[in-house]
């Protein structure tokens, strides 16, 4: 009972206390105009939601500064310029506010440090449409359409940021590989001024040349070194979807600190939902210019993750002044899959990992390879698989010549474990034509689905299928 009394006690005071407190504190804070205390005072009407194209303040739509659809191109060329040229001293974003049909705009854009272009969409790997009264059907929302093949659509400086946006060439051809016009390409790093940090995201192609080009223009020593110019750093691509008619989707050169490359996707398909998809002409034509869809050279560690191509040349280019690593990818009816170059033993090291080719796609009276290796340096390969099979969309065949050659005459070591190798035409999956090249594979699968160890070393050849049956030359 004593207890409970001194609890009672305690609660007493402490809701005393605070009532003391509250009102002591009431009377030193800003009170309300008692004109505004009455139940009859009008009340502020909420603003009426803004119609479509309507300017309403404050804000970063790109309509607030004359970038309308129904402008020329020219005249939104200039108005998008000037709103870039306000928003690079506040760091600001501009909304590439979606309209039907989207934007005309003339190239020739600069995209100024700080500043970054903001759309609504997710990649739109199969177009957006719409089929306004009376005219075609297109793509629509946040999209610039570009006619003009004059300069790169837009150039990009450091700290800036695209995202969510498409970019949309309506002249280009779609099923007459002659009448292909070339234009430069859509999105271009800065040649003057080097440039870090650039985040180029959720961002779709339609009728492009060349998606993206951030070869920074930089001059080297003769043995590799720099000498000059203006290189770029932390460049990030990611969510990325196109079908450029050069075959080059994104290339990358001279950046210096860790370009990414992350879940990105070159198919013929992309106009689906608006055009259809490109024919059989389109893509033989597509894979005529010997292209490769990624193209990375003089950079550091790379990283490369969740990349898609179909229908084009080759997969991925991985320069002699590179290193990095390349991982769960797909490269669908290419005719080179992975071409890895080299300048040194040092730290020209390349991780291939978790991946799927399909070399079937014929060039003349060149070899198809998955694999293609020359230079110095090293190559892990774990896990990657190839297979072939003729396909009706493009010219193509049943089998690639081998899995792996192996050219030149530099010393470069190979590994590989755990890969899959079918529908080749050589006896063996492996080709060296270099005898200052090691190789060492366990656990592959050729053709016959045997289970096999290679090694190669010293211009010998080990074949070892297990139960002591070994093929040594």
């Amino acid at each position: 009972m004593k207890y409970r009394i001194i609890v009672l006690l305690v609660a007493a005071l402490t809701l005393s206390c605070t009532k003391i407190i509250r009102e002591t504190v009431y009377e030193y804070l800003p009170q309300p105009d008692t004109e505004e205390q009455g139940e009859d005072k009008d009340k502020e009407e909420p603003a009426e939601p803004a119609q479509p194209g309507e300017v309403t303040q404050p804000t970063y739509s790109i309509q607030s500064f004359g970038v309308l659809p129904t402008n020329t191109p020219g005249v939104n060329k200039v108005k998008l310029q000037k709103a870039i040229d306000w928003a690079s001293d506040a760091g600001a974003a501009l909304w590439v506010e979606p309209v039907v049909g989207g934007y005309p705009v003339a190239s020739g854009i600069t995209l100024k440090q700080n500043v970054s272009l903001v759309g609504v969409h997710g990649p739109t790997g199969r177009g957006t449409a719409v089929t306004p009264q009376g005219a075609a059907r297109t793509p629509t929302g946040s999209l610039f359409v570009i006619t003009d093949n004059t300069h790169p659509f837009i150039t990009v400086e450091s700290a800036t940021q695209i995202r969510g946006i498409q970019f949309y060439y309506p002249e280009q051809a779609f099923d007459n590989p002659s009448k292909v016009i070339v234009y430069p390409p859509t999105i271009q790093v800065s040649q003057t001024r080097g440039v870090q940090g650039v985040t180029l995201s959720c961002l779709t192609f339609y009728g492009a040349t060349f998606a993206m080009d951030f070869r920074a223009k930089v001059e080297y020593n003769t043995n590799g070194s720099y000498q000059s110019g203006s290189p770029c750093e932390q460049i990030l691509f990611e969510h990325c979807y196109g079908y450029p008619l050069s075959g080059q989707f994104i290339a990358v050169s001279s950046c210096f600190d860790i370009p990414r490359i992350l879940h990105c996707h070159s198919n013929p398909a992309v106009m689906r939902e608006f055009k259809g998809d490109y024919n059989k002409d389109m893509l033989d034509y597509v894979v005529s210019q010997k292209n490769y869809t990624y193209w990375i050279e003089h950079t550091d560690n790379a990283q490369i993750m969740d990349i898609f191509t179909y229908g084009t040349y080759g997969g991925i280019y991985l320069g002699p002044y590179t290193y990095g690593q390349l991982t769960n990818f797909n490269f669908d009816c290419v005719h080179t899959g992975v071409f890895k170059d080299g300048n040194s033993a040092f730290n020209r090291v390349w991780e291939v990992a978790q991946g799927s080719i399909i070399a079937n796609v014929p060039s003349g009276s060149e070899g198809i390879h998955p694999f293609l290796v020359q230079g110095n340096g090293h190559l892990s390969i774990t896990n990657v698989d190839c297979f072939g099979t003729a396909v009706p969309q493009l010219t193509s065949v049943r089998e690639a010549t081998d899995y792996l050659r192996v050219q030149g005459s530099a010393a470069v070591t190979i590994t590989g474990v755990n890969c899959r190798m079918r529908n080749y035409s050589s006896d063996k999956p492996i080709t060296i034509a270099n005898t200052k090249a090691e190789v060492k594979f366990d656990s592959g699968v050729d053709k016959s689905g045997e289970v096999f160890n290679f090694w190669y070393k010293d211009g010998k050849y080990t074949w070892d299928y297990g139960n002591g049956n070994i093929e040594k030359y």
